[in-house]
């Protein structure tokens, strides 16, 4: 599969810039396709393409205040890279390791920034992809071509995050930001913070703002489940003593995480009532005295329906016990001119309204895609183990997981598509396309999300425009990291995937 032509020699011919293996995506996926793919095949040419103006993807574009992962680090960083510091960093320590894994795998020259794919075209005759590419920072338009796509640009539309419609909002006289589009120059010392929502982000931007705000409520439509996790485990302390080399403590601590994230899901999908009681436990002594736990805190959905809150050292409850922050849950009935009106008639006055509302799911970065001339029509295709989609030759995509660290899988998902490659390499073929079998001719095709299993919002909103999985391997995905460690190394690369 490997192709010698070099951007010099093509553009001499007045023809696209060729790549072996083209990447969308200078995040967390990105940079670790492209690590596997230094590793395992050297001489391959590869490019990364990003419509930001730097790597780090999320880490890059969330500069609200206190942006922090609500994973782990020991299990969101890179296998490959130990993660040397808290369990629980802001997002400026993510990007400097992130700029480490550029520096260390010379990536620097293979990533070009304000390129904005706007078009995908497979040709079966070339056997390649064309992208089409817009210059953000120019306007200029180009073209480059790979034998090879891999689709690295995250789940979500970094562009128009997703905000309700509420009654009245042009009224409101205060200041109204998404925490996707936080302005630089926004100072919210001394001032009555009003933040809509009650996800991963609302629980970091709570404690965070509440240290200089007047004031900072949350209000929710419903509670959310949340854990305080410590910021540093207890056997990071214990560890720290032996002076280990860092990549023993990193998989030690790795394997700590991975047996609790493991525990978290089973017991939220075997005994729900389980979780829920010891969720609730974990943080009842952390609320201020008189707190309406079963209005505020209970959820009505089954724990690990939605993604939990993690909270590093209970600081959002901190916040809460000093008088800093509180919880409103109720409906907004309208906007007023100086904050809102709830369902039950009471007023919240702020300064700020944050709206933490969440994003709208991305299908592969809402780019239009075409297959020898027609275009794909994602929601009525099927996924090849969370990895590759049915009739769209030579394209892999990450995706990671929701409940376990996004980088999990990722990891386990570049393993599995360099397999794909080396296996085209032993075969002489040019071409890998997913395609369903005789025998699947009848399977049903379920939605994205068996929202029984996971429900958030963006995921219902989304449902139908994303593709499609069946009823039997390899057509699903969603599954939990503990079946994906097992069954993804051992995939058979000649079920499904058809070579040509």
């Amino acid at each position: 599969m490997s192709l010698t032509a070099t951007a010099e020699q093509t553009e001499q011919h007045g023809e696209p810039e060729h790549v072996d293996v083209l990447i969308i995506g200078a995040g967390i996926s990105g940079l670790g396709a492209a690590h596997r793919l230094r590793e395992q095949f050297p001489e391959r040419s590869l490019l990364i393409l990003e419509s930001q103006d730097s790597h780090g993807g999320t880490w890059w574009t969330h500069r609200f205040p206190g942006a922090r992962s609500d994973s782990d680090l020991f299990t969101y960083g890179y296998r490959h890279k130990p993660w040397r510091g808290p369990s629980v960093a802001a997002g400026g320590a993510i990007r400097e390791y992130l700029d480490e894994v550029v520096e260390e795998d010379e990536l620097a020259d293979r990533i070009r920034y304000h390129h904005e794919v706007t078009a995908l075209r497979w040709s079966s005759d070339d056997a390649r992809w064309t992208a089409e590419v817009t210059r953000r920072d120019t306007g200029e338009q180009l073209a480059i071509t790979a034998s090879f796509l891999w689709m690295c640009q995250g789940y979500y539309n970094h562009e128009e995050p997703y905000i309700p419609e509420w009654p009245g909002t042009e009224r409101y006289e205060g200041v109204m930001v998404h925490p996707q589009t936080w302005p630089d120059d926004l100072d919210h010392t001394g001032k009555r913070v009003l933040i809509i929502g009650s996800g991963a982000t609302a629980a970091t931007l709570v404690p965070a703002m509440a240290k200089t705000a007047e004031h900072v409520t949350m209000l929710q439509r419903s509670p959310s489940y949340w854990f305080p996790n410590p910021t540093v485990h207890e056997l990071s302390t214990q560890l720290e003593p032996l002076d280990l080399p860092p990549e023993w403590t990193h998989e030690i601590l790795r394997r700590a995480y991975t047996v609790q994230l493991d525990w978290l899901a089973t017991v939220g999908k075997e005994d729900p009532d389980q979780l829920h009681a010891f969720l609730l436990d974990a943080i009842m002594p952390l609320l201020p005295e008189g707190t309406d736990i079963e209005k505020h805190f209970t959820p009505a959905y089954r724990p690990w329906q939605q993604r939990i809150a993690f909270v590093p050292d209970g600081d959002f409850f901190e916040a809460m016990r000093d008088g800093k922050a509180s919880v409103e849950t109720d409906k907004i009935e309208e906007f007023t001119a100086t904050g809102v009106r709830l369902a039950s008639g009471e007023e919240i006055e702020a300064d700020i309204v944050v709206t933490a509302t969440g994003f709208n799911l991305s299908v592969f970065g809402d780019i239009p895609f075409a297959v020898d001339g027609e275009a794909v029509d994602f929601s009525q295709r099927v996924t090849w183990r969370g990895t590759m989609i049915s009739g769209v030759p030579n394209m892999a995509y990450a995706f990671g997981y929701f409940r376990h660290s996004w980088t999990l899988r990722v990891d386990l998902i570049t393993d599995l598509v360099t397999r794909i490659q080396q296996h085209m390499a032993e075969r002489g073929a040019r071409i890998v396309v997913p395609e369903l079998r005789s025998e699947d001719a009848d399977m049903p095709l379920l939605p994205w999300s068996d929202l029984d299993n996971f429900n958030p919002g963006y995921v219902q909103r989304s449902q139908d425009r994303l593709f499609k999985q069946g009823d039997r391997e390899p057509w699903t995905h969603m599954h939990e990291y503990s079946h994906d460690r097992a069954v993804l190394p051992e995939a058979d690369l000649d079920d499904g995937l058809q070579y040509r």
